[in-house]
């Protein structure tokens, strides 16, 4: 029997979506299970040993080879996480027994079986997960309603991430913060005026040593956000040693006490890592469709929603996306500054 999961977005969804194939794993152990995926989410689901076969297809692979391909595989069942109209289309003429997606006008007609993407989560995974797992019903009644995302990264990893950590000189008797800065755009970015100040904080705080997930292209604005620190933060900032690629990342906040910083991937893989987490929500972003795993303590987030929801009465989603900026402009670092405090308290040596 063979079993295809189709997810071809960011690594964040990627990460949160492997969680299908413990489940899967876990009730159909001879089963052979395949994910597709884009090329450059790889490094999260690396060494995943419940996924059988990863498909990464070209960019100008077309949509007539990817179905010719599921066909001659022979699913059992196809199950679409991502859902758009070519991944639809695919899932609909592959010709398994099960074509599983969430609910739109294009999938209703192709997939033996949709879900709507809104639930109300029942446990502390919350709905990215629990709307995940859902899926898999149509195939048993015994899954369940929460895993946890993992990353499996190998010994060697860890210890040269170490390795190059203490070389600079930086105790790890210390607390060692990542700060995930920049956002993967502009609109999931906490501007840095406001994150300099909340940076200065914690080093007064807790002197701890501070790491920044960036790469070299983003060099000038975690420059920028550097210079307007105080000199005391400066000093244990850290610019030279960052992830020079997304497994190295992944072993560095291994080694951390915690991933302070914007809501995305970062987040996602830091809790996978089972590394605490403060993450700072988009003000356009629901809230609700991604803070997984929350307990008030190890995982932290906030929205300026949690505490001017004023601000979002009567406003549609779009109008939100657009207005970005404005919003952003009024989520202040006095408002976050309560909780970072909470967060540091709890996850500090």
């Amino acid at each position: 029997m063979k079993i295809l999961v189709i997810q071809m977005k960011m690594i964040g969804d990627v990460l949160t979506s492997s969680i299908l194939f413990e489940a899967l794993r876990k009730e159909f152990p001879e089963a052979e299970l395949h994910y597709m995926i884009y090329q450059n989410t790889f490094p999260v689901v690396q060494n995943n040993p419940n996924i059988d076969r990863i498909i990464m297809p070209e960019k100008d692979q077309s949509l007539r080879s990817l179905i010719k391909n599921a066909k001659n595989e022979g699913y059992y069942a196809v199950i679409d996480v991502y859902s758009n109209l070519r991944t639809a289309l695919l899932t609909g003429l592959s010709g398994a027994k099960f074509r599983i997606a969430y609910s739109k006008k294009y999938t209703r007609p192709l997939c033996t079986h949709v879900f709507s993407r809104k639930i109300e989560a029942e446990t502390s995974a919350g709905a990215a997960i629990e709307k995940r797992l859902r899926m898999l019903s149509p195939l048993s009644d015994n899954f369940p309603k929460e895993i946890k995302p993992k990353i499996y990264l190998k010994k060697e990893e860890v210890a040269q991430a170490k390795q190059l950590i203490t070389d600079t000189g930086i105790d790890l008797s210390k607390n060692l913060y990542m700060i995930g800065a920049l956002g993967s755009s502009p609109r999931k970015t906490y501007p840095l005026p406001y994150l300099a100040p909340l940076l200065d904080g914690i080093i007064e705080k807790t002197n701890a040593n501070l790491l920044f997930n960036y790469i070299p292209s983003q060099k000038d604005d975690i420059e920028e956000l550097y210079k307007l620190c105080q000199p005391e933060t400066r000093n244990n900032i850290h610019l030279e040693i960052y992830g020079k690629s997304l497994r190295e990342f992944l072993s560095l906040t291994y080694h951390c006490d915690g991933l302070i910083g914007n809501e995305g991937g970062s987040v996602n893989m830091a809790k996978a890592l089972n590394i605490p987490t403060f993450a700072i929500f988009s003000p356009p972003l629901n809230k609700e469709n991604w803070n997984i795993y929350e307990d008030g303590k190890r995982n932290i987030s906030v929205h300026l929603r949690d505490y001017d929801s004023s601000i979002f009465k009567a406003k549609p989603e779009k109008q939100l996306k657009k207005d970005w900026e404005r919003l952003y402009k009024a989520f202040k670092p006095e408002y976050i500054t309560g909780e970072l405090d909470k967060f540091l308290k709890i996850n500090s040596k």
